[in-house]
């Protein structure tokens, strides 16, 4: 049972510090809709997308209304889109794109994550048709996120496709240039990708699923922010006390709205991500919460310990409060989405060699971080290589978000609005890479998958 205090203080989270639901994502199995005919293929992803997800904007909107609970963005998953083009006799698959992105439109979402591909061990020729129709996909729609899973902890790291990759998202950026390449904020490329991500761009519902299901994202660094505040000068284990018992709560709340979407659309309640995901708005940071444990700034020493002590009292909070978390539920650390990392990059402190440390220990990778345009493709896939080996030797998801910006150097800002915010365009090593990435290959699996 709940008191009267607990009450109010749910209520103060949600009215003072932008605590929400940040996404309910329906994901969607597109694999009955395997069709030689491309043409056919995309009708019937079409008619069935929309008939699953026709109720789900307003299903969002209802429960938005009724509870008083903010829910920021209501959103798509299907399976990855190279097993199911795969099966037609085409050579262009960028109309699957389209008709996603028609779909989208449709049913009023904000994003349909799914031109995937999962390549880990080795690219089929519908993989590699996907990959390189990515820049083209991406350029002409609005609605749709593409993702590409390079390596894992069983199958090792296919440098092959990451070398691609680097080509890809330098191409993306190209083909939208006049958005400040931002094709590529709509571009994952993961290690370890799970099947039940609801976060964009990375989400895709995974060939494990069921035919259809809820998934919901809570969001609340604020939340966190304004509970540590309570403890300032308390020791370390006071501290993640403090955030394990905030993270029980927001993902309470989390599991309220997943299991009344999931009833209202007759559709089968999957997990809750319990990720803090921040937003460009001041007081709904992750670099605020480390600050506030007594760091000056994001990115100073001690801030890898920080986040490491934050990640985890998060995941033990939303074990304690639900049996279905799931997702990536930790702590993310997109630089042009949180405030407090903007400003630490423009102070110099938060550097792409910190930022990589800090991936060891946190969620997802190296997310929404602006480089110059003129960075070689060879280095991205680099960047790429470092972070999907971190995921593959510590058994965790990890991606790559970079946003190559066109025509901008070190200390430019590009500007994507919205959640996305903006982002300082930070410094690359100029030492090559090249003749690391034109070996190709794969790398081996470590000692850890031999454990099953």
């Amino acid at each position: 049972m709940l008191n009267q205090k607990e009450i109010l203080s749910t209520i103060e989270m949600i009215d003072q510090q932008h605590l929400d639901i940040r996404t309910i994502t329906m994901g969607i199995s597109l694999l009955s809709c395997c069709d030689p005919n491309a043409e056919r293929a995309c009708e019937k992803i079409y008619d069935k997308i929309t008939r699953y997800a026709e109720k789900l904007v307003k299903t969002g909107e209802d429960i938005e209304r009724e509870f008083g609970i903010p829910i920021v963005n209501k959103r798509i998953s299907v399976t990855p889109v190279s097993l199911v083009a795969g099966a037609s006799e085409t050579e262009d698959y960028v109309p699957f794109a389209l008709t996603l992105d028609r779909a989208a439109q449709t049913t009023g979402v904000n994003f349909l994550g799914g031109y995937s591909a999962l390549v880990q061990k080795g690219m089929t020729a519908a993989d590699e048709k996907l990959i390189r129709s990515i820049p083209e996909a991406l350029a002409r729609t609005e609605l749709v996120c593409s993702s590409v899973n390079v390596g894992s902890t069983r199958a090792g790291i296919n440098m092959d496709a990451v070398a691609l990759m680097g080509r890809i998202i330098k191409e993306t950026a190209a083909a939208t240039a006049d958005r400040d390449g931002l094709g590529c904020a709509k571009l994952v490329v993961f290690c370890n990708a799970v099947e039940d991500n609801p976060f964009m761009a990375g989400a895709f519902h995974g060939t494990g699923e069921a035919e259809k299901v809820i998934n919901v994202g809570v969001s609340g660094p604020g939340v966190v922010y304004h509970a540590l505040q309570a403890v300032k000068g308390q020791p370390f284990d006071v501290v993640a006390e403090t955030v394990k018992k905030t993270a029980f709560r927001v993902t309470r709340m989390g599991q309220l709205v997943a299991q009344e979407a999931s009833r209202r659309l007759d559709t089968p309640f999957g997990i809750v991500d319990l990720s803090l995901a921040p937003t460009p708005a001041v007081g709904d940071s992750v670099a605020r919460i480390l600050e506030e444990m007594g760091l000056e700034t994001c990115g100073t020493h001690g801030t890898t310990a920080a986040l490491a002590l934050l990640n985890d009292a998060v995941k033990k909070g939303g074990v304690m409060a639900s049996s279905s978390v799931g997702g990536l539920s930790g702590a993310f650390i997109p630089v042009s989405e949180d405030e407090g990392m903007i400003a630490a990059a423009r102070a110099g402190t938060l550097c792409l060699d910190k930022l990589e440390a800090m991936t060891c220990v946190c969620s997802v990778g190296l997310d929404m971080i602006a480089v110059p345009g003129d960075t070689p493709a060879e280095t991205i896939a680099a960047i790429i290589a470092d972070e999907a080996a971190i995921g593959m030797v510590n058994s965790k998801t990890t991606a790559v978000r970079l946003l190559p910006a066109p025509g901008k150097t070190v200390g430019d800002t590009i500007e994507m609005g919205g959640l996305l915010g903006s982002a300082p365009v930070m410094p690359v090593h100029p030492e090559s890479s090249v003749d690391f990435i034109a070996r190709g290959g794969r790398i081996p699996a470590p000692m850890q998958s031999l454990k099953n």
